[in-house]
């Protein structure tokens, strides 16, 4: 699997590690080794290398690689978190289109992100392996079921689908579009239409099988 490459990530490392910023310097060192290597492919001595420090000076901050790989990813988790709350607006101009700004943010973030993206899910860490690492996690999953009780809202109680289980739907589609024909390095797919469109069109089928009309604002009493 090939990496885009973050060629500027080492000088920042270094610049932050001679201001005295370790833990900073090797976050962005170990950015720059998933950008080229994965998130499997480098060690803790070749993070520590990369960020001008001895093998020994990481295990100020971190435990070991997993530690390292663990903070990377809750910084991602944070930043989508906020890529999804700002999408959302509070449910504006109205609860659908911001629902659909939604999925077009994870994609961004997926192609914008490369980095991050993989040290957030394809580390082999649990995501319980870390405590802020899960809050991280969860606070990112929140935006996404905060929308879907805001637009699932004015439907009957009887129809009402649980909005966890929505939202587990709705993020399991948008990350496989994002993993699949999104990512921002040469492991996306070739699509013969924008990623944005494939998801668009795959929640409308979603949506319209609730029962939601597609404006999103109320659903269809039938």
């Amino acid at each position: 699997m090939s990496w885009s490459k973050h060629h500027r990530g080492e000088s920042r490392s270094r610049r932050g590690y001679h201001h005295g910023n370790l833990r900073e310097a090797l976050i962005e060192a170990a950015l720059a080794l998933i950008a080229d290597k994965g998130p499997a492919g480098f060690t803790f001595a070749e993070a520590a290398r990369a960020a001008g420090v001895s093998p020994a000076a990481p295990y100020r901050h971190f435990a070991d690689r997993d530690a390292l790989m663990a903070d990377v990813a809750r910084r991602g988790f944070e930043r989508l978190e906020a890529a999804l709350t700002a999408a959302w607006d509070e449910g504006r101009p109205n609860p659908m289109t911001a629902f659909h700004h939604i999925g077009r943010a994870y994609l961004a973030f997926a192609h914008d992100q490369p980095a991050y993206y993989a040290a957030m899910f394809e580390t082999g860490l649990p995501p319980d392996h870390d405590p802020q690492l899960a809050q991280a996690g969860d606070m990112a999953f929140s935006a996404m079921r905060t929308a879907c009780e805001a637009i699932t809202a004015g439907m009957p109680a009887a129809r009402r689908p649980p909005a966890m289980m929505m939202s587990l739907h709705i993020w399991a589609l948008a990350h496989g579009i994002a993993s699949l024909f999104a990512r921002g390095d040469e492991a996306r797919r070739p699509l013969p239409m924008p990623p944005e469109d494939l998801l668009e069109a795959g929640v409308l089928i979603y949506l319209e099988g609730l029962g939601l009309r597609h404006d999103g604002d109320a659903a269809e009493n039938r």
